[in-house]
């Protein structure tokens, strides 16, 4: 019958594919079990959004089958999320990765983009919060169908956030009379972000997902200050015009020293619902050129679709709702693409420590 060290040795060679790495140095391989033929170990991923997964999986059963001659592996997939860099230890010790999705202008469809972010990241098992940091056009209640519901309270301190499909959501939509505005200036937001993130019941989390308002104004940086080791993902649209609005996110973020993930193309084209055909009616091609042009990743396109538009307006992201549609599906892979992002670049944060 084969030892641990035998299935250890069988594995060498066999990378992450993100990390370009060996499993067993990773210190992926646990729990190894072995009888008569059979191996059962466990492989602790660093996210649980992890896209090759399978890949994995088949590599590490070809691998044991080939060398050892094992009849049967059988492999359990647990997740340990990888965190990029130290957030705010002391407003949110238990959350491991901050991500701010941004954009340069309103109206590109960014709060679709982080609701449905945050909601895939859940569905595949990560712990995950959504805070909507925009605080005089708070979107979060609408996304989620929320009305007249607000937060609970714990010893006068501590705000107990409402949950809506596994996730954790704080939001100024929720303490406000529908229509009411906000009327405050620098101070007053400020010491309203530190409460959202220290005195919000959060947990522990592998995602805290961070709805920036529109533009580059005092939400950015007060954030971008309170939550050091942030990432953001900018959300544009097609045009070419936009180019110039992702350019100052960019250099907003380069200036406050938060990472930038990459760019995501949103309404990148229109799907008809009746015969499936795609139309660029808002032109092609702006994520790219950003990409190209400013060193970051095109973290992805996400169609235009009736389905899309309706569940912003009845309350159920569309991930969650119609997970098929075309818009569902784009946001899907987004989402793995987010927290492969992290994975590897949070490797290559402690490879840079250890050396």
């Amino acid at each position: 019958m084969h030892t641990e060290a035998d299935v250890k040795a069988a594995l060498k060679g066999v990378q992450d594919p993100d990390l370009h790495k060996d499993l067993v140095d990773l210190g992926m391989i646990k729990d190894i079990k072995t009888g008569p033929g059979v191996v059962e170990l466990t492989v602790e991923l660093t996210t649980p959004a992890c896209p090759l997964k399978e890949k994995i999986a088949g590599d590490v059963t070809a691998a044991l089958k080939t060398r050892l001659g094992v009849a049967e592996v059988k492999i359990n997939m647990t997740a340990n999320t990888a965190r990029l860099q130290k957030t705010a230890v002391d407003l949110i010790p238990g959350v491991r990765n901050v991500v701010f999705v941004a954009s340069g202008k309103g109206g590109v469809g960014k709060s679709t983009v982080a609701a449905n972010l945050a909601v895939s990241l859940g569905a595949s098992g990560a712990k995950v919060g959504l805070l909507d940091a925009d605080i005089y056009g708070p979107s979060l209640p609408t996304m989620f169908g929320i009305r007249g519901e607000q937060p609970g309270a714990r010893d006068d301190k501590t705000i107990i956030p409402l949950q809506r499909h596994g996730l954790k959501l704080m939001s100024m939509g929720f303490l406000l009379e529908d229509g009411q505005p906000v009327i405050w200036r620098g101070p007053m937001l400020d010491s309203a972000l530190g409460q959202f993130l220290g005195q919000v019941d959060w947990g522990d989390l592998d995602y805290l997902i961070v709805d920036l308002p529109p533009g580059t104004g005092d939400v950015q940086m007060s954030l971008a200050r309170m939550v050091p080791g942030a990432v953001a993902v900018i959300v544009t649209t097609p045009q070419d015009v936009a180019l110039a609005d992702v350019q100052r996110a960019i250099g907003m973020f380069g200036t406050v020293k938060v990472q930038v993930l990459g760019v995501v193309e949103n309404m990148s084209t229109f799907v008809c619902g009746h015969c499936g055909k795609e139309t660029h009616i808002f032109g092609a091609g702006a994520a790219d050129k950003a990409a190209a042009r400013y060193n970051i990743a095109n973290l992805g396109s996400v169609p235009l679709t009736e389905a899309v538009v309706q569940s912003g307006d009845t309350g159920l992201p569309i991930v969650a709702s119609r997970p098929s549609d075309p818009a569902a599906i784009a946001l899907s892979r987004l989402a793995r693409q987010v927290a492969q992002a992290i994975a590897v670049r949070a490797a290559g944060t402690l490879s840079a420590a250890a050396s």
